[in-house]
């Protein structure tokens, strides 16, 4: 399946939001993640399924003043 992460393309068998965030070695529910710019709850991830084209955003939550 094609899918784009963080605005670059990927070739990837995932079915759901989840799997695809252990194959790109991102763990945690700290995470935000938006699919076609819908925020997906860390709740949600295991059940969301991709669909090719999908554009996913994976953001992490950074320190500083």
């Amino acid at each position: 399946m094609k899918l784009t992460v963080n605005g670059e393309a990927h070739e990837i068998a995932t079915a759901t939001l989840a799997e695809l965030l252990a194959a790109l070695d991102y763990e945690g529910n700290w995470l935000a993640t938006a699919v076609n710019s819908e925020l997906v709850h860390a709740t949600e991830r295991t059940l969301f399924q991709l669909k090719d084209g999908d554009q996913i955003e994976i953001l992490s939550p950074m320190q500083g003043g």
